[in-house]
């Protein structure tokens, strides 16, 4: 059904009134985050709010000077804000389906591009994909999360989690790469060919390639990255 009447969209679409969790999937689009004193979220990923929430961008120095390096180095790709106070928060960003994960003193890696939110509790840092500058056009780059608490990342459509076992490789194409194991450092490599096979024209393919034990979640979709400038 694709035709409603007012009262009948409004009573598909409101939102959920009742008291939910601090991170709560209102739709699988969109995450409401029952606020009652701070979260960290993706700068700009704001679509609606109730109550009494302010807003501010990350300072210069809130994670330390070698975050602020590090943030200077990747051209702070992973631009963050701070909202606090007290009411409901509603996050999106660009449609992307949200996947809310509670850590418990476990850690994950994110593409900087779809971390979404995380609580205050969680420990982050920045890894830089050294072996990759000037390979790759944009901000590629990644954020370790760490502790006890929940985080939202995005994906484009349906994420696929691939599990990586001891002796069999996984390579994944970095730009439809989502997340992995916190503790996996992914090793890079190129393919002149790939890429002219599968008709993108010429020139290097950079592929990712896994292993250990661990999983890594990939999306069916080659994201555009883009530096928060």
């Amino acid at each position: 059904m694709s035709k409603y009447s007012i009262d009948e969209f409004i009573k598909k679409t409101q939102q959920d009134e009742r008291e939910n969790d601090y991170f709560e999937l209102e739709t699988e689009r969109i995450l409401e985050v029952n606020l009652t004193d701070l979260v960290w979220a993706k700068a700009g990923s704001m679509i609606s709010y109730t109550g009494q929430i302010k807003f501010e961008r990350e300072k210069m120095l809130e994670h330390g000077v070698s975050q602020m390096f590090k943030k200077a180095l990747t051209g702070e790709g992973a631009s963050l804000m701070k909202a606090h106070g007290k009411g409901r928060l509603y996050l999106a960003d660009q449609g992307k389906k949200i996947t809310i994960f509670e850590l418990n003193n476990e850690s994950i890696t994110v593409n900087g591009n779809d971390l979404l939110a995380f609580e205050p509790t969680i420990k982050w840092d920045i890894k830089l994909m050294k072996k990759v500058a000037g390979m790759m056009s944009g901000g590629l780059f990644n954020v370790t999360l760490q502790g006890k608490g929940k985080v939202a990342i995005t994906s484009h459509y349906e994420p696929l989690t691939l599990l990586i076992r001891p002796g069999e490789s996984v390579i994944t194409d970095p730009n439809a790469t989502v997340a992995w194991s916190g503790h996996l450092t992914p090793e890079f490599k190129t393919d002149f060919s790939f890429r002219t096979l599968l008709g993108r024209g010429s020139g290097e393919s950079i592929q990712m390639e896994f292993k250990g034990e661990g999983f890594v979640i990939v999306q069916p979709f080659e994201e555009v990255y883009t530096t928060g400038e």
